[in-house]
């Protein structure tokens, strides 16, 4: 049995690392926003911030990584105790991830600088990124909350997230297909919809993680899907 000293220190190192795992779920979910705006906008001193946001965000995670680690070693938890560690690790990575998708973002918005833009081809990654930014938030709050509902609901969701990226990609290759001036501009706005959906997947590896936080069991290994396009990440 742990003493009730020892149970308060590990209590306070489980606090630790969840006001570390709540820091970066608002910085990255500040960088998705502020990159999505910065592109939106054409907004070049937002997608600088952005991108100068991104070492923080992972000497974050290696700050939770290397104290999980610690923990696990000094405390040899078990049960709800180990995946309570566990799940910060996991979390903090895609955290990490999706603050790297929005730097990307905010990279692609640099170099549209001096691309004629066709406005109207944007209006699908704004809906993407609305809704991919919702996932975030509710993922976020499910594991704050240790919500096991909220999270099969983002863990259901990701197909929406998937069939608007076909649909982005249809939309994006009418436009080059149209006027080949088009293809510059369409193609960063192509790598642009493959980060958003990316950061949709994190947040649906987030809803997983909570899931088996809180049940000791994994939701089905086969995600709902809305179809695949041919595009990757650039990440």
């Amino acid at each position: 049995m742990m003493s009730e000293h020892t149970v308060a220190a590990y209590d306070k190192e489980l606090g630790t690392l969840g006001r570390n795992i709540a820091e970066m779920g608002g910085l990255a979910e500040k960088m998705l926003s502020d990159a999505l705006d910065a592109l939106m906008a054409m907004d070049l001193d937002l997608a600088r911030a952005v991108v100068a946001c991104d070492p923080r965000l992972d000497a974050l995670q290696r700050q939770v990584e290397e104290f999980a680690i610690l923990t696990i070693a000094r405390r040899q938890p078990m049960a709800v105790d180990l995946r309570e560690i566990v799940a910060a690790i996991r979390v903090s990575g895609d955290l990490e991830r999706v603050g790297d998708l929005a730097k990307n973002i905010a990279k692609r918005t640099l170099k549209l600088a001096d691309v004629p833009r066709i406005p109207r081809a944007a209006i699908g990654l704004k809906h993407m990124g609305d809704l991919a930014l919702l996932q975030l938030k509710d993922v976020l709050d499910a594991y704050a909350t240790r919500d096991i509902e909220r999270a099969r609901d983002v863990w259901t969701r990701d197909s929406e997230l998937d069939a608007l990226e076909d649909s982005v990609f249809r939309d994006l290759l009418t436009f080059m297909m149209e006027d080949p001036r088009n293809i510059s501009f369409c193609t960063h706005l192509l790598f642009c919809s493959k980060n958003i959906e990316r950061a949709g997947d994190h947040a649906t590896n987030i809803a997983e993680t909570v899931y088996y936080l809180v049940t000791g069991t994994n939701l089905p290994v086969d995600r709902p899907k809305g179809g695949s396009s041919i595009m990757t990440s650039d990440v």
